[in-house]
């Protein structure tokens, strides 16, 4: 098991004098197995960003355990920072005085790994994330992107075992996320184990084995993106290719329209059904019953909060 969590909890105190208690996490248990790449779900100040603190022994856990490889992230704090990557995102652990290079073979030597193979390490990832032909630029030149794949790189330079990223797609375009994800199945395939928080939907369930919606620091939920739709027990959905208003058939519980498509949320099968002979019965031939999709569920059991950047 690489990460295994138990009755985990964190408060803060804030305010002028300290005196209101926050709660991050409230007695959260979750088990990670080797291998596996596993997403966070939750709004902001669910407890996403707590947690992954916690796992890279940067943060002391208020009550409760946290084990990494069955290592004590208290009590073992020394021999879990070696087989973790952490990559927070944003600017955090870059220096923009130095070059891609500098900091990768900085970071290289935290991690106390021997000179030849910090060089080829740098190298290897520079090349994997594709900062090869800006690798001697500051990175004060860079484009948000470029900054989160140096993020990216800086977190592999250790070769850990467990990858821990938090919203590591922020700033990136299209293409270089599509990059990131097939970078994903990479890391994986070598035997690594990955936990991502995550606001994109659709990269959850494109990357993830499993998923685990969190909110107010409590676990609502963990299984597989499909799975978790399966047993949501949530309303159906119609998709179709029209122009046409279905909003005052019975049992339509709203719709959305993205990319000429237009998406019904009905009550059940039934009232599904009559959606479908509706839309037939005019002349859409384009049409299908589709099951939820992993946004759904999340807006379900979170609420539209849980989409707030």
């Amino acid at each position: 098991m690489s990460v295994r969590v138990r009755d985990l909890s964190r408060t803060y105190r804030k305010g002028r004098r300290k005196n209101e208690e926050v709660t991050a996490l409230d007695g959260l248990s979750l088990d990670i197995p080797s291998n596996e790449v596993h997403g966070l779900l939750g709004p902001n100040g669910a407890g996403k960003t707590t947690l992954c603190k916690i796992l890279s022994t940067v943060l002391l856990p208020t009550g409760g355990s946290a084990e990494v490889f069955g290592l004590d992230v208290v009590a073992r704090a020394h021999d879990v920072r070696p087989l973790i990557g952490i990559v927070f995102g944003g600017e955090r652990g870059l220096y923009w005085r130095l070059t891609a290079r500098q900091t990768l073979r900085y970071w290289a030597a935290l991690y106390k790994i021997p000179d030849a193979r910090a060089k080829t390490r740098t190298e290897e990832l520079l090349h994997r994330l594709g900062l090869t032909a800006k690798a001697d630029d500051l990175v004060e030149t860079y484009s948000r992107g470029m900054k989160q794949r140096l993020h990216l790189a800086r977190g592999l330079i250790g070769d850990p075992k467990l990858i821990l990223l938090d919203e590591p797609t922020t700033g990136m375009d299209p293409v270089a996320a599509h990059d990131f994800r097939a970078l994903i199945g990479e890391l994986r395939a070598e035997g690594r184990t990955i936990l991502i928080t995550t606001h994109d939907m659709d990269e959850a369930e494109e990357v993830c084995d499993r998923v685990t919606l969190i909110d107010h620091g409590r676990v609502l939920a963990t299984e597989s993106p499909r799975g978790l739709a399966e047993m949501s027990g949530l309303h159906r959905w119609v998709e179709a290719e029209t122009t046409l208003e279905v909003t005052g058939l019975p049992g339509v519980l709203g719709t959305e329209r993205r990319d000429g498509l237009l998406r019904v949320r009905a009550e059940d099968d039934a009232a599904a059904r009559v959606v479908l002979d509706f839309l037939l019965d005019n002349g859409v031939r384009s049409v299908r019953a589709v099951p939820p999709r992993l946004e759904d569920v999340y807006l379900d059991l979170v609420g539209r909060r849980g989409m707030e950047v």
